[in-house]
């Protein structure tokens, strides 16, 4: 769970990580309690599961170890949506406002709804 208090610290060191990463390009980062979305472009060279793994690991290393203990344990896998220049604002505002969009509407419906 995506506390208030591990949020900032969270985003923070996951920004990081991203920009840090050569060939990495962040556009938005912004989640609610239970997931995150990362805005990310990501050059063909860099290997997706293990990038996403190596941040899932540390990041939860970092919040665990640094933060609070046991506050924060990934999901098995991550789910990926590929878009194109056109459409980066868009998700871009998708992203930046997540708490608002999640407002009373299940993740699922949610994105599909944005999607149509």
């Amino acid at each position: 769970m995506i506390t208030e208090r591990i949020e900032d610290r969270l985003y923070h060191y996951l920004t990081h990580k991203i920009l840090e990463t050569p060939g990495a390009i962040l556009h938005a980062i912004g989640g609610i309690q239970t997931h995150i979305h990362i805005g990310v472009s990501l050059e063909p060279n860099i290997l997706v599961s293990d990038w996403i793994g190596k941040l899932k690991g540390s990041s939860s290393y970092y919040i665990n170890h640094e933060v609070q203990p046991k506050a924060l344990e990934w999901q098995r896998g991550y789910g990926i949506v590929t878009f194109g220049t056109k459409d980066l604002q868009f998700v871009v505002d998708y992203i930046n406002n997540q708490k608002e969009h999640h407002k009373g509407a299940p993740f699922t419906n949610g994105w599909r709804n944005t999607l149509r």
